[in-house]
């Protein structure tokens, strides 16, 4: 996992709004991607640690983590998942 006492740049949260939005299919692209544009900018550096360690994981498990069809593993568990399981951040464009 990354370093939680790591300052929070702008250089950091630009690599993880790339990271968030570049996944490789349009359904994580959306889901990763809006979860990160609504809620980072109130996260700490331990909430920055754990989306990064996050994005680290397939989009496969991270997606059935967030619908619910997986357990999410201890690690990953706790307040930040529990947003990503709402899904009410998704906007996607018509």
């Amino acid at each position: 996992m990354t370093n939680s006492s790591a300052e929070i740049t702008p250089e950091r949260l630009k690599r993880l709004q790339f990271r968030a939005w570049h996944r490789g299919t349009r359904e994580a692209d959306y889901m990763i991607g809006c979860y990160f544009d609504r809620f980072h900018a109130t996260w700490n550096a331990d909430q920055v640690a754990w989306f990064e360690a996050l994005i680290e994981e397939e989009d496969v498990d991270i997606m059935a983590w967030a619908l619910g069809t997986q357990s999410v593993p201890p690690e990953y568990a706790g307040s930040m998942m529990d947003e990503m399981c709402k899904l009410d951040y998704v906007e996607i464009p018509r």
